[in-house]
């Protein structure tokens, strides 16, 4: 339980974060996608720095990994996440396996939010 209140927590500060730097993003550029790329760029350096602190330099409790890493992060941007999987990927060896989930991730997720579009565009 602890885990799951620790996500929803980083979750929805996560979030809120997201939705004040895009607030300020269009008061000030007057578009949004500023801050959407700022915040992905953020969440893929902070994610990096975490796994590898976590990895070699501290211990903390799992609740506060999923708290940082799959709430907070997450909620910023999954597409901090996206990059740690793509970096384990490589850290591994699975070349093949980077380029396809990587290319696909792209593709199907570009095309998946067209089609969503497209739906309800009738």
């Amino acid at each position: 339980m602890l885990n799951i209140l620790s996500v929803f927590i980083g979750g929805g500060i996560g979030a809120t974060i997201r939705y004040i730097v895009t607030k300020i993003s269009i008061n000030y550029f007057q578009i949004g996608y500023p801050a959407t790329f700022m915040v992905n760029i953020a969440g893929c350096f902070l994610i990096g720095f975490l796994s590898s602190l976590i990895t070699h330099k501290i211990q903390i409790p799992q609740n506060m990994i999923l708290f940082l890493m799959t709430g907070l992060l997450g909620g910023l941007t999954t597409f901090s996440t996206f990059s740690l999987e793509g970096m384990n990927f490589l850290k591994e060896g699975k070349y093949l396996l980077f380029s396809i989930y990587t290319i696909s991730s792209l593709i199907l997720g570009l095309s998946a939010t067209y089609f969503g579009f497209l739906i309800n565009k009738n």
